[in-house]
C-alpha cells in the first residue's frame, strides 16, 4: 500500500514541554483521515511538523515519500493547507485571491486562467468574481480558501478546522466537495470537533496530551468500544486521559445549586 504521510515516533519539545510525544501512523493516498483531539492536544504542533514550518525534535516523518527535514521545499509543494481562519486576504477580490495563490505557485498565466475558472464554478462563486473575500460570507470564504489551496493542484490536503463557524447547509456542502476530491485521489487529512463529520472519514486518530490514543476507521472503533457514535468515545477518551468526569467538573460548582447562600 502506498502512504500519502508515514510517521514515525514523531516528538516535538518546547523546552521542558512535550508538545507531540512519539507518535506513529500512516495514512494511505486518497484517504480522508481524521486529526482528532480537544484544543492543545498536539494536533496543531503535529501538522506544522507536516507542512516543513516546525522541525521535529526526533522522529521521522515523509508526506508523498518526502521528508519534511531535508526536503521540505518540495514538501510543501506537494500539499494544500487550509486553517479555520482561511488563510484569505479579505481587501482583495475572489480573483485576485485565486491570483496571488497561483502566483506563489510559480503558475503560467495560461494554467492559473484554466484552473481558477473550474475552482470559481467547484466553489459555487460564479459571479463573484470581482466582490472582495472579507464580503463574502462564512461559507464562500471557505469554499474560495479551498480553491486557493487546491489551485496548484496538490495530491495532499490538509484541512485544520475548516468547518468551524460556518452553518450547516455550508459544512454539507463543503464535506461532499472533499469526498469528491478523495475519489479523484486527492489525499485528504482533516481535524474537526464534529464528530458526525469524523464519522465519514477513512480513518480517525485521537491524539490527546501529545499521544496517539488509538487509530482506526470510526466503524471499528465504535465497535471496538461498544459506543454509540465517535464522539462518546471521544470523550471517554478525554476523560481517561485527564483521570475526571467532565460532568463532574460541574456539579462542583455548588453555586449553581444555590450552595453559596449567606446570612
Amino acid at each position: 500500500m502506498e502512504y500519502a504521510i508515514s510517521v514515525e515516533n514523531l516528538t516535538k519539545k518546547f523546552d521542558s514541554f512535550t508538545a507531540v510525544d512519539g507518535i506513529s501512523f500512516s495514512i494511505p493516498k486518497g484517504s480522508i483521515f481524521g486529526f482528532l483531539g480537544p484544543n492543545g492536544s498536539g494536533k496543531s504542533t503535529t501538522i506544522r511538523m507536516l507542512c516543513g514550518v516546525l522541525h521535529p525534535t526526533s522522529g521521522k516523518a515523509l508526506v508523498m515519500g518526502k521528508d519534511v527535514t531535508r526536503e521540505t521545499e518540495a514538501v510543501r509543494q506537494s500539499l494544500g493547507y487550509m486553517s479555520q481562519r482561511f488563510s484569505l486576504y479579505e481587501d482583495l477580490t475572489v480573483e485576485e485571491n485565486l491570483n496571488f495563490y497561483a502566483g506563489v505557485y510559480g503558475l503560467s498565466g495560461k494554467v492559473t486562467s484554466q484552473r481558477k475558472k473550474e475552482l470559481i464554478e467547484m466553489a459555487n462563486l460564479t459571479g463573484k468574481e470581482r466582490s472582495l473575500a472579507g464580503t463574502l460570507s462564512g461559507g464562500w470564504k471557505q469554499r474560495l480558501a479551498l480553491g486557493c489551496a487546491l489551485i496548484h493542484k496538490p495530491e495532499l490536503l490538509i484541512l485544520d478546522e475548516p468547518t468551524a463557524g460556518v452553518d450547516p447547509v455550508s459544512r454539507r456542502v463543503f464535506w461532499e466537495i472533499i469526498h469528491s476530491l478523495a475519489r479523484q485521489g486527492i489525499t485528504v487529512l482533516v481535524t474537526t470537533h464534529y464528530m458526525d463529520e469524523a464519522e465519514s472519514c477513512s480513518q480517525v486518530g485521537f491524539i490527546l496530551n501529545g499521544r496517539l490514543m488509538d487509530i482506526a476507521s470510526p466503524r471499528e472503533l465504535i465497535e471496538k468500544e461498544g459506543a454509540k457514535n465517535l464522539e462518546d468515545i471521544f470523550i471517554k477518551q478525554v476523560e481517561k486521559a485527564e483521570g475526571s468526569r467532565l460532568a463532574g467538573r460541574f456539579e462542583q460548582l455548588g453555586f449553581l445549586r444555590g450552595d453559596d447562600r449567606h446570612d
